[in-house]
C-alpha cells in the first residue's frame, strides 16, 4: 500500500459554455424590451476576455446580470470574470472589458500550497505550471485538504477545480 493518491487543483472554464451563455445574453439583449434599441453589443474575444458595449450605466448593469444568471445556468462559476475599469466607447457609450480568470497565477499557486503545509495535513503539495499538485499516502488526507481549500474559495477570490483524483 506505499502507492501515493494524488489530485491536481486547477482553475479553468468549458469553452464551449461560455460561448453559449455569450450567445444565450445577445439574444436576450436583442429580444428584452429595455435593451433592444439600446445599441448594446456582447463580444467574446477568444478565452481572454468579454465586452460589453452599451448606452448608459444602468444598461451596462443589466446586461451584467443577464450574463452572470446565463453562466450559473451553465455550472460557470461567476468568479471568472475580472472585470475592468468603465471606458467611454465611441459615440457617447460605454465599455467595460471582464478578463476571464484560467489557469492558477503564480502567488496563488505559493499561497495555495502554503496553506496547504499551514493545515498539517500529512501531504505534499508541489506547483506545476499554472496547477498544483497534492499527493499523499491516504486518500482520508486528500478529501481533507479539498474540503479545506473548499472553505477557502473566497479568500482566493478564484475558481477552483479538481481534477486527476487518483
Amino acid at each position: 500500500m506505499a502507492k501515493d493518491c494524488s489530485f491536481d487543483v486547477v482553475s479553468e472554464f468549458d469553452k464551449q459554455e461560455l460561448v453559449n451563455a455569450v450567445d444565450q445574453v445577445k439574444r436576450d439583449v436583442s429580444s428584452r424590451f429595455d435593451l433592444k434599441d439600446s445599441n448594446s453589443e456582447i463580444e467574446l474575444e477568444g478565452d481572454k476576455s468579454i465586452t460589453i458595449t452599451t448606452s448608459d450605466d444602468m444598461k451596462l448593469r443589466n446586461i451584467y446580470d443577464i450574463l452572470q444568471s446565463k453562466l450559473v445556468k451553465r455550472n460557470l462559476n461567476i468568479r471568472i470574470l475580472d472585470p475592468q475599469p468603465v471606458e467611454n466607447a465611441l459615440g457617447g457609450r460605454i465599455r467595460r472589458v471582464y478578463n476571464l480568470k484560467k489557469g492558477l497565477t503564480q502567488e496563488l499557486a505559493k499561497k495555495i500550497v502554503a496553506d496547504i503545509k499551514d493545515s498539517k495535513i500529512k501531504v505534499q503539495a508541489s506547483i506545476q505550471g499554472d496547477q498544483v499538485r497534492v499527493s499523499g499516502k491516504d486518500k482520508d488526507n486528500l478529501q481533507e485538504v479539498i474540503k479545506m481549500l473548499r472553505s477557502n474559495e473566497e479568500k482566493y477570490d478564484y475558481p477552483l477545480q479538481f481534477t486527476n483524483y487518483r
